[in-house]
């Protein structure tokens, strides 16, 4: 079969990885609502850290995961990965609804972690490695628009299932199709793209006409510091994330202790994926036309306008909750797609898949990051001054973003190294 590069060429494969990626965000978005009220209620946690420790434990594992998955998908093809990452999911919508400690949430939640990583970061690549160079926003929108827009609709089922049922186990249930579809997807119909990279490896041009091919080493150090453009793309991530993170463990309870029952709450945790996934399907072909830099740069001040609806309350706390959400979720949708076609710009395809999984390692450290931050802050100020560190950090990455990166696009020659 003849290898070709482009979206119209590779529909039918680009469609079942977007079906793909909306099972693993399903499994994510299984958590959103429903388990930090498990903590509080179910288990009787007082302690706010502790509650946040699933958290914590999620996005240091997926964290980790993402740095060595472009590794493994170079060595092992993206298909074996992709399978991997379900092989890890499979028993955590079980530990959830039927785990008789916290000890085995917060155990799920490093399984949960690594098949993230492992699954979410493979459907990233794949479609990349697809499209080729002049549709990379679009890809990313349309991927990233999928998992986040299951995210969002699982958090808002699960909210409603919880209400009629209690906490647990309904609302898991769904976790198990999800890893059964996403499985049987993933061996049956989905083919490996390592041949695609390969292909778009051999037609860039590099600095000298040769491609720089770094270990990890030397990919992390010019992903995370040396590569401006790549180090303020890095630092975006991990503050977004961050924004995530404080949200899924301090939105129920804050939310809760404002009195909105748990219906509100599933609306106010489904508002902000859904609209940050659907979000993307506009704004990565923008990102492709207009560039990566002023959607981050506006993206994140959105975001810090969100935070100060919600914590200076200045509507009712439904209402406050929803347009907070509403604003977390445009600016995250405006910076999404754009930081991850900003990192395929600027890394080589020889070396693009471990660069994405360094950008995505310090992304998704903000997870731990954002609920380290909100349990420290809620147990000495109360939950609702997290909200307004997180506002701070977030205005403080976008200013990082206006001065330190240039402006670049596919057609830019940004492949070259720094």
């Amino acid at each position: 079969m003849e290898i070709k590069l482009g979206l119209k060429e590779n529909w039918q494969q680009f469609t079942l990885l977007v079906l793909v990626n909306m099972m693993v965000g399903g499994m994510v978005g299984l958590e959103r609502t429903v388990v930090p009220l498990m903590g509080t209620e179910l288990f009787r946690i007082g302690a706010d850290m502790l509650v946040f420790s699933f958290i914590i434990a999620f996005g240091v594992v997926k964290a980790f995961t993402n740095l060595i998955s472009g590794v493994l998908a170079d060595k092992y093809t993206r298909k074996r990965v992709l399978i991997l990452g379900w092989l890890f999911g499979l028993p955590v919508p079980f530990m959830l609804g039927w785990g008789p400690s916290w000890g085995w949430i917060i155990a799920a939640n490093v399984l949960l972690g690594i098949s993230q990583g492992l699954a979410w970061s493979m459907t990233v690549n794949m479609k990349i490695d697809l499209v080729g160079p002049k549709k990379r926003g679009l890809a990313m929108g349309l991927n990233e628009a999928a998992g986040y827009g299951a995210v969002g609709l699982t958090a808002l089922l699960t909210g409603y299932l919880a209400a009629a049922y209690g906490l647990r186990p309904q609302p898991f249930y769904i976790g198990i199709a999800y890893t059964m579809i996403g499985l049987l997807l993933s061996v049956l119909v989905i083919r490996d793209t390592r041949a695609y990279a390969r292909l778009e490896s051999a037609t860039a041009v590099m600095p000298g006409g040769q491609a720089h091919r770094p270990d990890l080493r030397w990919v992390f150090k010019e992903t995370s510091l040396k590569n401006r453009n790549l180090f303020s793309v890095s630092q975006a991530g991990l503050i977004n994330n961050l924004n995530d993170g404080m949200s899924w463990g301090v939105f129920p309870l804050l939310f809760v202790h404002m009195g909105v029952g748990l219906e509100g709450v599933g609306w106010i945790k489904a508002i902000y994926p859904v609209v940050w996934g659907a979000g993307q399907i506009i704004t990565g072909p923008l990102a492709d036309r207009c560039g990566r830099k002023p959607l981050i740069v506006w993206g994140m001040f959105v975001q810090v306008l969100g935070h100060v609806v919600i914590g200076f309350e200045w509507f009712p706390p439904f209402a406050s909750g929803m347009a907070g959400s509403v604003l977390l979720g445009a600016g995250t949708a405006m910076v999404y797609p754009a930081l991850l076609a900003a990192v395929s710009d600027a890394a080589h395809p020889s070396w693009r898949a471990s660069s994405l999984g360094v950008y995505r390692f310090w992304r998704d450290m903000g997870y731990a990051a954002g609920a380290l931050m909100a349990g420290v802050v809620a147990s000495l100020l109360g939950l609702v001054w997290a909200v307004h560190i997180a506002g701070l950090l977030t205005l403080a990455s976008g200013v990082v973003v206006w001065i330190c990166f240039t402006s670049s696009s596919p057609s830019s020659g940004a492949n070259a190294p720094s």
